[in-house]
């Protein structure tokens, strides 16, 4: 473990160029004291790693040394030949590069890795993309990974969900695709923010650049976003019976299922299921769209709601 550590600390010496002691503690997860000591076992092993005191101090390698080590593995080597969807990287405009760049790759890795990597490419692709075409367009997502690039200020009239529109003026921070959609994630009003990028209807740069958060990390924050979204989202449970024949139609859709119990199953081969819904209408549409193949158990007056939409349903259609 502790070679692994000292290999990281020079590569992020490496990339980064100076780091404190402190800096370096957080991002190998280890104590202060811990990185000292490590920095006395790379000058005792003879690399020239030196401190600069004052303000603006820290760690860093001497500037004729780089190391030979690149910390990379087998794993390491194929992940990076592991492109996101071409559709993603033509958003950004880097689509007509993306070969380019995995042949210049190839080239330059060590032939003992060479093979593994290719493979890898010719083995696996990743499509981030619906079946269907989306109609959904981030007309502005060119101007705001300017604004990102650039760390400028963003002026944007954003489409709240009722469909009004409301001009803001956000901090840019960094760009997350989510399946085929765009999201902004920006500080505004010292609070941060997720803006969806195709509900951006108008943009314009601002000659006023800001400085980052301290230690804002994009990837953590959004996976910090993510459970936090899903924490608010309304829920609505509905213990039912399942009809076999259908079971096949309820595992495919997977959007609603929660808990199928097929070791319980009824004497009449019917099986156990939670259902979870964002609302109780939703669930009404859902369970009358299997007719007499979903049994609610639960909550007691949903049977009563079902039973009333499929009357209004008939009766629409013998008065037509």
């Amino acid at each position: 473990m502790r070679a692994d550590r000292l290999m990281n600390i020079m590569i992020l010496l490496q990339n980064r160029g100076k780091m404190t002691a402190k800096e370096l503690a957080n991002e190998l997860e280890v104590s202060d004291r811990t990185i000292l000591r490590d920095m006395d076992a790379l000058s005792t092993a003879g690399i020239p790693v030196v401190s600069d005191r004052g303000k603006e101090g820290g760690w860093r390698l001497l500037d004729n040394f780089r190391s030979k080590l690149s910390g990379l593995n087998m794993d390491d080597m194929k992940s990076l030949f592991l492109f996101p969807s071409g559709k993603l990287l033509e958003d950004l405009g880097l689509n007509s590069q993306a070969l380019d760049t995995r042949h210049k790759l190839l080239a330059a890795i060590p032939g003992t890795y060479r093979d593994e990597a290719q493979a890898m490419w010719e083995r696996i692709h990743i499509d981030s993309g619906t079946w269907r075409q989306s109609k959904e367009k981030a007309h502005a997502l060119k101007t705001v990974q300017q604004a990102v690039w650039e760390s400028k200020k963003l002026k944007i009239d954003y489409e709240q969900v009722d469909g009004k529109q409301k001009e803001r003026l956000i901090e840019p921070l960094g760009l997350v695709a989510k399946g085929n959609k765009w999201y902004l994630v920006a500080s505004r009003d010292g609070e941060l923010r997720n803006y969806r990028v195709s509900r951006i209807h108008s943009t314009k740069i601002e000659n006023e650049t800001f400085s980052r958060p301290l230690h804002f990390n994009l990837a953590a924050y959004w996976e910090q976003s993510k459970v936090e979204f899903i924490q608010k989202l309304p829920k609505y449970d509905v213990q039912v019976e399942i009809h076999p024949e259908i079971m096949k139609r309820i595992n495919f859709t997977g959007k609603f299922v929660q808990v199928i119990d097929t070791e319980n199953q009824h004497e009449n081969e019917w099986i156990p299921a939670t259902l979870r819904f964002n609302d109780k209408q939703e669930a009404i549409e859902f369970i009358l769209g299997f007719a007499n193949k979903i049994k609610v158990v639960s909550p007691n007056d949903l049977p009563d709601k079902v039973v009333s939409l499929a009357k209004s349903v008939i009766d629409f259609y013998h008065h037509e």
